[in-house]
C-alpha cells in the first residue's frame, strides 16, 4: 500500500448500524482502503456499537464524561486519530475538541440540513417533523461538526422521496439506507483529501 490509512474514531450512542456500514465498506476495499477505524467510543456502556466493534477486534472506550473535552482530546491523541466520525452520537462534542479538530470531525444526520436539525432533533423525531411539515422529500446529510448541533458546513447529501402513507418509521428506514450508502463514501472522499472544510 502506498500510504498509511487515515485513522478514524467513530463515536456512537446506539446500535451502530452506520458504524457497521463504514466497517463493511472499508473492509471490502482490502489493502487499498484509505481509512481504517482504530477506535469506537460511546457515552453509553450498553451501546450495541461497542459490541459490534469488539466483535471485529477494534478498541473501544466508554466516555464517562462526554462533556470533558480534555479527556476526549487525550483519548483521540492516544489512538493517533486523524478523523472523527459521529454515527448516532447524541452528545454535543466539546468546543475545545471541535476547534482543535476543525475539518476533521463529521456527522451524519437523517434529514436534509439545514432543515430539521438542531438540539433534540434526532431519530424518530426528525422523521415525524418532516412528515408534519408535508415535505415531499427527505434524506441524509453528512456535515462537518462545529460547536452547534447540525450547523456545520454540509459535505454531501442523498435525497429520498417521502412516499404517500409514510410513517415516521417507514421514512426512517428509507433514510437510514441512504445514510449507509452516503456516509462511507463521504468518509472515503475525506480520507483521500477530496473534501475539505472551508
Amino acid at each position: 500500500m502506498s500510504s498509511t490509512p487515515v485513522r478514524v474514531a467513530v463515536l456512537a450512542s446506539g446500535s451502530g448500524s452506520n458504524l457497521e456500514s463504514i466497517l463493511d465498506y472499508f473492509e471490502a476495499l482490502g489493502a487499498d482502503r484509505p481509512a481504517e477505524v482504530v477506535l469506537v467510543a460511546s457515552d453509553r456502556a450498553d451501546a450495541r456499537a461497542l459490541e459490534r466493534a469488539r466483535l471485529r477486534g477494534i478498541p473501544t472506550e466508554l466516555l464517562e464524561r462526554p462533556s470533558d473535552g480534555d479527556a476526549l482530546g487525550a483519548l483521540l491523541d492516544v489512538r493517533r486519530v486523524d478523523l472523527v466520525a459521529l454515527a448516532g452520537y447524541l452528545k454535543l462534542v466539546p468546543a475545545s475538541v471541535t476547534r482543535r479538530w476543525h475539518g476533521a470531525i463529521v456527522n451524519v444526520h437523517p434529514a436534509l440540513l439545514p432543515r430539521f436539525g438542531g438540539a433534540g432533533m434526532y431519530g424518530r423525531r426528525v422523521h415525524a417533523a418532516v412528515l408534519a411539515a408535508g415535505e415531499r422529500e427527505s434524506g441524509a446529510t453528512v456535515h462537518f461538526v462545529d460547536e452547534d448541533y447540525d450547523r456545520g458546513e454540509i459535505i454531501a447529501q442523498e435525497r429520498v422521496p417521502v412516499e404517500p402513507g409514510d410513517t415516521a418509521d417507514s421514512l426512517a428506514a428509507r433514510v437510514l439506507a441512504a445514510e449507509h450508502r452516503l456516509y462511507p463514501r463521504t468518509l472515503h472522499s475525506l480520507a483521500l483529501g477530496l473534501a475539505r472544510a472551508t
